[in-house]
């Protein structure tokens, strides 16, 4: 049994939503940050045929039970994607990193774009990132069906990634923070259904669309004045238009009060801004955090009321 390479070459990183959820979905931009938080994947070649795959990532409670169909699926679609069949020559997959894994930070993304790392060097294909983001891609058709193609870029490239929906392929537009910006991140510890979320929002458009094209209207103009002050660096306005965003999903009642429990205790412990991220209704939610002494602070007051909280950076 061989070891192939060292795994810090086959890092892949967690995301979280900055603008747009919800509003992406009708074909507007949305904003989406790499973390620092990675999934790496070790490659071992076995003398037996077969395929041995050991999960070390952290992960919240039950996570990684509930996901192992949809993981070794996955995985399965990904060695197959870049021709590598266990059958013919065994191999041990350990996953590891110190991205911790719960629904809305991209963890299985991180995790199949690390493994295609892996057999990328292991197998000397000297693929490329594009090409390494396809095989993610084809990976997350296990876990998700039909993938938005978000995760698995963000997880490939890093940095800031503007997605916007089309009639046809969805547009990806690869940017970077010109320096990293601390966060914090907080779990409510509930898990809602991103279909159905979703479909109440349309049903509430489609009663109302008055209401929904005022709020389409204040969103399109937020998202296209963060993009400008990602880029410069404001972290001050930066904040304020994450707070504005969470108003406006609130209007969407996709906020709940658990979500807005923890956006109003890292407000008042030093927080720039904050703004639930992903799905709603529980879930996550993100803090702007400019410095240690902030994000130490942010993080405490976050711990009293959330099962799970992290602290990490856009980079």
């Amino acid at each position: 049994m061989t070891e192939a390479f060292p795994t810090d070459q086959t890092r892949a990183f967690g995301k979280l939503i900055l603008f747009g959820e919800h509003f992406v979905v009708y074909k507007v931009p949305a904003l989406v940050g790499a973390v620092s938080a990675y999934t790496d994947c070790k490659l071992e070649y076995l003398e037996e045929p077969g395929l041995e795959v050991v999960d070390n990532r952290p992960a919240v409670p039950l996570y990684k039970v509930k996901k192992k169909d949809e993981g070794d699926e996955a995985i399965k679609l990904t060695l197959t994607h870049l021709g590598i069949d266990p059958k013919v020559r065994g191999i041990r997959l350990t996953f590891g990193g110190d991205l911790c894994c719960a629904s809305g930070i991209g963890a299985s993304a991180a995790q199949v774009v690390s493994l295609a790392r892996a057999v990328n060097i292991a197998e000397s294909q000297s693929l490329s990132e594009d090409e390494i983001n396809a095989a993610g891609y084809e990976g997350e058709k296990g876990y998700h069906g039909t993938p938005s193609g978000i995760d698995n870029t963000a997880a490939t490239f890093g940095g800031l990634l503007r997605f916007q929906r089309t009639d046809g392929a969805p547009i990806f537009e690869k940017k970077s923070f010109p320096a990293p910006i601390r966060i914090v991140y907080a779990s409510t510890g509930i898990t809602a259904s991103t279909i159905e979320v979703v479909g109440d929002v349309r049903s509430k458009k489609e009663a109302d669309e008055a209401w929904f094209a005022n709020n389409m209207e204040k969103y399109t103009s937020l998202v296209e004045e963060a993009e400008q002050v990602v880029e410069e660096g404001d972290l001050i306005k930066l904040g304020k238009l994450m707070d504005q965003n969470h108003a406006l999903l609130q209007d969407l009642t996709v906020s709940c009060k658990e979500l807005d429990d923890l956006v109003d205790a890292a407000r008042s412990a030093g927080a720039l801004g904050a703004k639930m991220s992903g799905t709603g209704r529980g879930g996550l939610m993100i803090a702007l955090t400019p410095t240690e002494e902030v994000q130490d602070s942010v993080a405490a007051a976050l711990e009293k009321l959330a099962p799970q909280v992290w602290k990490t950076t856009f980079a």
